[in-house]
């Protein structure tokens, strides 16, 4: 293998989250006053931490959001993960196979732990993550797209940045991992390619993804 550690996102490569989260998010935006779209809220959130969501509205509008925002909005994001939230497709057979090969992988997620647990918990990835594996925006004093993540993460793994290799589906995060002298495989399953700019290889098949990390080892 080409690469010493596979950094994965969360929401959207490995859980499927990102349409359950964007759509609870616009409809609180909007119950409270900032009416946001679907598709504006994949826009302008999609992979990044709460902190952007307060900054870009008080930004737009000269207005603070609520002091619990966060807390009602995990709450509604939370149940419904434990309602509805499946893996992505392809998931745990990545995981299976960069295990058989004995290749380290961890999670760095823009999501609080909290969040990483029960989506982990709900699709049966638990097991596939014990805490050393699991990395949150919440442990750096900076998110996505900066760097601080996926540089904590290579750190705390003991590999160096050049040696890694980030699985992402967001701008923000390709962002981020270029910007950690990392190479980034971008998920194209739900955004386009052309956001993805800078991505070293775009894809769009999880299943397949380990193949294209061995085929990479040999380039």
């Amino acid at each position: 293998m080409r690469y010493e550690l596979v950094v994965f996102d969360n929401d959207g490569v490995l859980v499927d989250s990102e349409p359950i989260s964007n759509r609870l998010l616009a409809a609180y935006l909007t119950e409270i006053g900032h009416p946001t779209s679907y598709d504006e809220s994949l826009r302008d959130y999609m992979g990044s931490a709460m902190h952007r969501v307060h900054d870009l509205v008080r930004e737009r509008t000269g207005r603070r959001l609520p002091e619990d925002f966060d807390d009602v909005f995990h709450e509604r994001v939370f149940a419904a993960f434990r309602r509805d939230l499946e893996p992505v497709p392809g998931a745990v057979e990545v995981l299976e196979k960069l295990s058989a090969d004995g290749v380290p992988y961890c999670v760095a997620s823009s999501g609080s732990h909290e969040r990483i647990r029960v989506g982990h918990r709900k699709t049966g990835l638990d097991p596939w993550f014990d805490d050393g594996r699991i990395f949150s925006s919440e442990d750096v004093g900076r998110g996505k797209p900066a760097p601080d993540l996926f540089l904590h993460a290579a750190e705390r793994m003991g590999v160096a940045p050049e040696k890694c290799v980030v699985v992402e589906d967001s701008a923000l995060g390709v962002q981020a991992a270029v910007a950690a002298g990392m190479d980034v495989y971008g998920f194209t399953r739900m955004t386009p390619a052309a956001k993805l700019v800078g991505a070293t290889r775009l894809f769009d098949d999880m299943g397949e993804l380990a193949d294209l990390l061995r085929t990479a080892a040999g380039s």
